[in-house]
């Protein structure tokens, strides 16, 4: 393919990914970004594998490869299993970037695969292999942290690995131990590099430290802030592949990597910004403890637990005027949410108000809640963000709570000590009346207790959140 095409063609995914953006910034356009985005990545693969020149066979076994693999992941995936997923997937471009690295170290002559070679002199041809060299050296070490970052982070999110942080002595100094010591080999890497095959083992060692730090770093953020980590690699993964592209010299890469990782960074600040938290502190060492005890107060009984059965709850929701519900994890995990849009339809058509209060961290990614609910149906005009419903919560009759619990943990308004202290929640208990639907009295994914399934106003239904959902149905309609 003609140079002048292959870049018309990238100026066009570029395009498309940008309106994928945009379209993936509302419920109601989210189909139609998703189309632009699939598009647009169809014409940049096309464009890309129009560029080879050789090896076509190999390059015909890994497409045949990679599209396998992501054809049974996307049948075999359950909505639940989505964040690890996610979290699997941006260490694949994590590694890719340290790959391409070491590659293009190896295997070029040290000279940008994106330099003009004409009549440069010696010292612009030294300045330009300079810039290449920390170009490969900067997309190593960000990749390295995102691999090894996102493979912790798989392992949390899919059980595999205790959500409790791991709080190390000293932990900030050895986090900056690290960094110091990926500057100082970053130096010296410059400097062997200027001779013909010189640098491999700083380049090697910084790399083992960039691992080392990705698994430290995602260790010490506990369960409560793991969304926040979800977006956070995604953002790194962006900048992983936008390395990539410098160094090899595809505009393509650069400009989709930007876009990738700047979307990430500030998702993770509106994530941050929902959660009460810094996003430096989060990385830091975070907040929270996924597994952990109960905050400080409370220990010990609480009080009584005062349960509900499929037939109350429905008296209760057919004689309320306004009902909020409000989906958790849990309705991801018993894949409950077909049913809720059954129960709704039925309570709008008794001339009941329903209505959704969605956090922004009620899944285990930004957006878990509202692509279920989606898939479910739910009109949108109904589902509402914690922003926009918080304040009505005294004028609701009836809140139900369908398997969350974090996101309505009155503690992180009123323990000061406790892990997810002043993270913002959906304030249900101040309506009329709560049902929570909960397998067993187990906490959260941040191991905190909840005051909330003992206050006067609360009812409990235990069980699997579809089945007892089910049950409420059957007794609306009957």
């Amino acid at each position: 393919m003609e140079p002048q095409l292959a870049n018309a063609a990238y100026l066009g995914s570029i395009i498309l990914f940008i309106l994928a953006l945009g379209g993936l910034s509302n419920q109601e356009t989210a189909r139609r970004g998703n189309f632009y985005g699939m598009l647009g990545m169809a014409i940049a693969l096309a464009a890309a594998i129009a560029g080879v020149t050789g090896n076509y066979a190999l390059l015909v076994g890994m497409l045949v490869v990679g599209g396998a693999v992501g054809f049974v992941l996307a049948r075999r995936v359950q909505m639940t299993q989505m964040p690890e997923l996610v979290a699997i997937l941006h260490s694949l471009v994590g590694m890719a970037a340290v790959l391409v690295g070491f590659a293009t170290f190896l295997g070029g002559d040290g000279e940008s695969a994106h330099a003009a070679h004409g009549n440069l002199s010696a010292a612009e041809k030294a300045a330009e292999k300079l810039i290449h060299d920390i170009e490969i050296y900067v997309g190593i070490l960000i990749g390295a942290v995102t691999f090894s970052g996102s493979v912790i982070a798989f392992g949390k999110l899919s059980g595999k690995i205790g959500g409790k942080p791991l709080t190390l002595p000293a932990r900030h100094w050895l986090n900056l131990g690290l960094l110091v010591l990926a500057v100082i080999f970053g130096v010296m890497f410059v400097e062997q590099a200027k001779a013909q095959g010189g640098g491999l083992m700083p380049l090697l060692v910084m790399t083992a430290i960039a691992l080392v730090f990705g698994i430290h770093m995602v260790m010490a953020i506990g369960g409560a802030d793991m969304p926040v980590v979800v977006s956070m690699l995604n953002s790194y993964s962006g900048w992983a592949a936008a390395a990539t592209g410098f160094m090899l010299g595809n505009s393509l890469l650069i400009v989709v990597g930007a876009l990738v990782g700047s979307s990430g960074a500030i998702l993770s600040y509106i994530m941050c910004q929902a959660m009460n938290r810094k996003f430096l502190s989060v990385i830091a060492g975070g907040f929270g403890s996924g597994g952990g005890g109960a905050p400080k107060g409370g220990e010990g009984e609480q009080g009584e637990v005062v349960s509900v059965n499929e037939e109350e709850t429905a008296g209760l929701l057919e004689a309320a005027k306004e009902v909020m519900i409000i989906p958790g994890y849990g309705m991801a995990v018993a894949q409950a949410q077909h049913t809720v849009n059954e129960i709704v339809k039925s309570l709008k058509a008794k001339g009941v108000k329903v209505r959704f209060g969605i956090h922004p961290v009620a899944g285990r990614m930004p957006g878990h809640m509202n692509v279920l609910l989606a898939e479910a149906k739910v009109p949108y005009d109904i589902v509402f963000e914690m922003e926009e419903i918080n304040e009505d919560f005294p004028d609701v009759d009836v809140s139900v709570v369908i398997g969350a619990n974090d996101i309505v943990n009155p503690s992180a308004l009123e323990e000061p000590d406790s892990p997810i202290a002043g993270m913002p929640v959906l304030e249900c208990w101040k309506g009329s009346t709560t049902i929570v639907l909960k397998r067993s009295m187990a906490t959260g994914y941040a191991g905190v207790e909840n005051p909330l399934f003992f206050k006067e106003n609360t009812r409990m239904l235990f069980g699997d959140a579809r089945e007892s959902l089910e049950g409420v149905l059957k007794s609306l309609d009957s």
